[in-house]
């Protein structure tokens, strides 16, 4: 094994290297109109773009496990699923429809349970005024 050692020193010192064009074995050929006289046929691909649709899929959750009046919250979620179905399969126009049914449940259950809890409290409210009305009525005071 033979060390030979050479020093690196540049031939030329302060002046750029120069740099050898390189040629390239195949040739390119500049594009342009076709040499042949063969049909150019086009075709276009018209990709629709991604639509959002909205399926309200954690809004009719939040209406099943919370505000479930009259089962309006599950039936939302199920056609909250069924739009996300169709979402996935690419029917945009069925998973508009479910998702709009979706909706308009989900705005009568959350409505309905807001009135049912508002009916519940005036009726929980008037049923202690009268409850606690009627005790002090039939106990005698003391003299505090």
């Amino acid at each position: 094994m033979s060390h030979n050692s050479q020093a690196f020193l540049p031939t030329n010192a302060g002046l750029p290297p120069s740099y050898e064009t390189i040629k390239e074995e195949y040739g390119v050929t500049e594009l342009g109109e076709p040499h042949s006289s063969a049909v150019v046929r086009t075709t276009v691909i018209n990709m629709p773009r991604e639509v959002a649709v909205p399926d309200h899929v954690v809004w009719s959750l939040f209406n099943t496990l919370f505000l479930n009046f009259c089962c309006l919250g599950f039936i939302a979620y199920a056609y909250s699923v069924k739009s996300r179905d169709r979402k996935m399969v690419g029917d945009v126009i069925g998973a508009q429809a479910y998702a709009s049914t979706a909706k308009c449940l989900n705005i009568s259950s959350l409505i309905f349970s807001i009135l049912m809890v508002i009916i519940c409290i005036i009726i929980i409210s008037t049923t202690s005024v009268a409850v606690f009305q009627a005790i002090s009525q039939r106990m005698p005071h003391s003299g505090f």
